[in-house]
């Protein structure tokens, strides 16, 4: 078993982005610019927001936070998005989820501009990547990609389940894996809270996905031998040993299914790490100008 180390491949795509950064500030004179609007007070939100600033400083990029109380008005976080929108000097930015119940969460996400949606949740964005065109790719799904990529894990001709259907990871990531490229070419299943015999289904994957959100989840008699596991499951579980009060733990039981597999990732420090990766990708991107003209 080895691991799919997301905490190392992340550090080295952002010294990668870092150097390219320089470049770009030498030719252009522009920094590229990620902005973030945080509403309320979710812990794993801010704690998300936190890590995503520290990775911006890593690469070099301008990091922006826009932090509301939980009881903004759903026009007046519209009145917020049009302002991003129309700031020359931010390259992309994200409103990070979940929003308070009384905000429409479509209604924002369609409303910010898709050259500037770094989080790959526009429709136009999805629709482009759909049709295989030039988009800003969801940033789970496309730090996944990445990880595949750089471990040179055979995909062609694999069969890839993917346990949950969420717009954020799972419905892209099936995309992504089944379309003609490398990472790709494989034969997916998606599965979900109404797939029957899903034990069975999982025995056959070659590659196995877990963004089911159910702690622990997938067990060692789910899994072939030999399989990938990606497990982009976070869970806060309490222990009275740890600092904290709590420890990590993903979708996969990691213990039993680690003995069983050829890769895996590890929680936390699996997907996590690349999932930030794909936000600062993303808005490299932006920067450049390079997807919409």
């Amino acid at each position: 078993m080895m691991l799919l180390d997301g905490k190392l491949i992340a550090q080295e795509i952002k010294t990668e982005i870092a150097n390219e950064v320089r470049k770009l500030l030498a030719k252009t004179g522009k920094t590229p610019h990620l902005a973030a609007v945080l509403v309320g007070e979710d812990p794993a939100s801010q704690t998300y927001v936190a890590s995503k600033e520290k990775a911006c400083k890593e690469a070099g990029f301008i990091s922006s936070v826009y932090k509301y109380h939980a009881n903004i008005t759903e026009k007046e976080l519209l009145d917020v998005v049009n302002f991003l929108n129309n700031d020359d000097e931010i390259d992309g930015f994200i409103v990070q989820l979940p929003l308070p119940k009384h905000i429409n969460q479509h209604k924002v996400i369609e409303s910010i501009d898709p050259r500037k949606d770094v989080d790959g949740f526009h429709p136009v964005n999805i629709g482009r990547m759909l049709l295989g065109l030039p988009c800003f790719l969801p940033a789970t799904p496309f730090g996944i990609v990445k990880l595949l990529e750089r471990y040179k894990i055979e995909t062609e001709g694999k069969s890839c389940v993917i346990l949950g259907r969420s717009n954020i990871v799972g419905s892209p990531l099936s995309v992504l894996l089944s379309r003609n490229a490398n990472p790709g070419n494989c034969t997916v299943t998606l599965c979900h809270s109404k797939t029957v015999n899903l034990k069975k289904i999982c025995q056959h994957a070659d590659i196995l996905v877990a963004a089911i959100g159910k702690c622990e989840m997938v067990t060692a008699d789910m899994v072939k031998e030999g399989a990938v596991v990606i497990d982009v499951g976070i869970h806060r579980v309490a222990d009275e040993t740890k600092k904290s009060g709590f420890r990590l733990k993903g979708d996969v039981k990691f213990d039993e299914v680690a003995k069983k597999c050829s890769y895996i990732t590890p929680v936390p420090g699996g997907v996590g790490p690349m999932t930030i990766t794909g936000l600062l990708m993303n808005t490299l991107l932006a920067n450049k100008n390079e997807l919409y003209h």
